[in-house]
């Protein structure tokens, strides 16, 4: 299951934390490492930082945006040490890392999202995101370096999977993240076109219906009945807007 995981770095800027962030994910048994514009990369600095997981350096996926990053995986999990206004509600990890095990059976997967270095995540990589989770630091000091935060969380979630605990597969399978957004797509063109939302004042209508989309873990069969259900409302629709994925 532990190939089921990849763990996503938004902007690194430093290469040192991309080798020691490597090295961590080595040392619990994790081997996919995928880089989000990095500053840096390839860099000697990250090879030293690395110590022996040069492998996952010559392995990690390079995107330039997050939801490239997110193609394909069922579950996207965004860390974050700050509350944001209209964000998905906070786990903290060790409750987050005993619920993911489950999402792996079947044909589920999992991105973890780490933000970077000195600012975190941004709201549009947090609205790409589904759950949220923190790491419960002292509240008044809570920085964490960026490859001992993966190091926790690949610890965290190590101990879970190797858990006997038996978890179900669910019977049908999630939607995608691609799922996901090409629905968000479809329905915002059929929002605008409908005269439901202003595009010139779209104030935070997608935000919000991304979070409540985001708790009701959509499986794949109820995204075709929902878009099936909007094309029958909204005929006119022919997908040429610039919002549309699919």
């Amino acid at each position: 299951m532990f190939e089921r995981f990849r763990f996503v770095l938004c902007t690194p800027t430093h290469p040192g934390n991309i080798g020691a962030a490597a090295r961590a994910l080595k040392t619990m048994g994790f081997g996919r490492l995928v880089l989000v514009n990095p500053r840096h990369f390839p860099d000697p600095k990250a090879s030293a930082r690395a110590a022996g997981a040069d492998d996952l350096l010559a392995r990690a996926v390079v995107c330039t945006r997050l939801d490239e990053a997110l193609q394909g995986v069922t579950l996207s999990v965004g860390l974050t040490a700050r509350r944001r206004d209209l964000s998905h509600s906070m786990l903290p990890l060790r409750e987050l890392a005993s619920s993911l095990p489950q999402e792996v059976l079947g044909e589920g997967e999992v991105a973890l999202v780490f933000g970077t270095e000195m600012s975190g995540l941004s709201n549009a990589e947090l609205d790409l995101c589904q759950m949220l989770a923190h790491i419960p630091t002292d509240p008044t000091f809570g920085s964490l370096n960026l490859g001992s935060a993966v190091q926790l969380v690949a610890y965290e979630l190590r101990h879970a999977l190797r858990q006997e605990r038996g978890p179900q597969a669910r019977e049908y399978p999630p939607a995608t993240h691609d799922d996901m957004e090409r629905f968000y797509a479809h329905l915002e063109r059929v929002l605008t076109g409908s005269g439901f939302l202003d595009p010139q004042h779209p104030g935070r209508l997608m935000t919000r219906l991304r979070r409540l989309f985001s708790r009701a873990r959509v499986e794949r069969e109820e995204i075709s009945i929902l878009r099936g259900i909007l094309k029958a409302l909204y005929p006119a629709d022919n997908g040429s807007s610039p919002l549309n994925r699919g």
